[in-house]
Order: C-alpha cells, then sequence, then structure tokens
C-alpha cells in the first residue's frame, strides 16, 4: 500500500511540474524611473504641488496674522465689532479649508492632474508588460515595488530589463 501511494505521488509530481505556472517578476518602480515620461509628469506635478501649498501657505500666514490682530484688539472692541471679526474670522479658516481640500483632497486637483499626467505612462507600461505576459506565456507577473511584499525573488526571474526593452529604453 506504501508503494502504491509513494507511486502516486511521484506521478503527480512528475506530471504536475509539467503544468507548473510560469510567472515573472517585475519592479515597476524601477521601470516608472526609467521612463522619461515618468519623469518629467512627476516634476510637473511637484512643481505644481509646490505653487499649490504655497496658495495654502500664503493664506494661513494672513489667517494666523488676522488672529494675532483680533487677540490684540479685541478687548477693546465692541461686542458687534467682535462679532463681525470672529465671523471673518471663521470665514477666512473655512475658505483655507476648503481650497487646501479642493488642491489636495481626494479627487482634488492634484488627483485630477496625477490621473491627467501618469496614467497615459502607466498605461504604456502596463501594455508592454502584458505584451510580454502574453508572448512568453506567463501565467502571473509580480510586481515586487512598494504595497507588495515578494520575500525571495530569483534575479533571473526579473524582467524589468525587458519592459524597459519593450518600451524603446536603454537602461
Amino acid at each position: 500500500m506504501k508503494k502504491f501511494i509513494l507511486s502516486i505521488c511521484i506521478l503527480l509530481l512528475v506530471f504536475g511540474g509539467s503544468y507548473a505556472q510560469r510567472y515573472a517578476v517585475i519592479d515597476t518602480k524601477y521601470i516608472l524611473d526609467k521612463v522619461p515620461e515618468y519623469k518629467d509628469a512627476d516634476k510637473k506635478l511637484k512643481d505644481i504641488s509646490a505653487q499649490w501649498q504655497k496658495e495654502i501657505d500664503d493664506k494661513q500666514a494672513e489667517l494666523d496674522r488676522m488672529y494675532k490682530n483680533y487677540d490684540a484688539e479685541q478687548f477693546m472692541l465692541s461686542e458687534e465689532l467682535k462679532k463681525k471679526r470672529e465671523t471673518e474670522l471663521f470665514n477666512k479658516e473655512k475658505e483655507v479649508r476648503e481650497l487646501q481640500k479642493r488642491r489636495f483632497g481626494y479627487e482634488g486637483d492634484l488627483f485630477k492632474e496625477r490621473q491627467r499626467l501618469v496614467k497615459p505612462v502607466q498605461d504604456k507600461v502596463y501594455n508592454a508588460i502584458q505584451k510580454i505576459a502574453v508572448a512568453r506565456s506567463y501565467d502571473f507577473v509580480l510586481d515586487k515595488s512598494e504595497g507588495i511584499t515578494v520575500i525571495f525573488a530569483d534575479p533571473k526571474l526579473d524582467k524589468s530589463d525587458d519592459v524597459l526593452r519593450e518600451l524603446g529604453i536603454k537602461n
């Protein structure tokens, strides 16, 4: 009985090996860092982000100045003027928060710019990966860059340079 079970296990290993799934490992961060269009888009996004952050910082500085003035003058103001200034402060603070949300919030201006500038490059890379995977009959393509953890990846399985060649980029 033991010989029979051992024989079946050996047969399964031999025949199962022929049906093994083929896979490749890539590093999309490495690939994107080598794509000139991505570098340009990333630089534009950083510039836009810095410009918008300065705009928000300027408005926040103005708000801080308004608070300091109010703190210094509140003892000399009538109740009516206090209420008016507090309303101005509240509205200014609300304006700063709304601007920050509009620029950097979920689906804000920065998100839309990223979609406009980076998504076409990411789609181009994805299409190159898909073309290589179909041509070489890979069942899986694993990404070892940020987010997904790969404990070990044999360097000969890393096809990132192949994707760069498919994109026409020399590394």
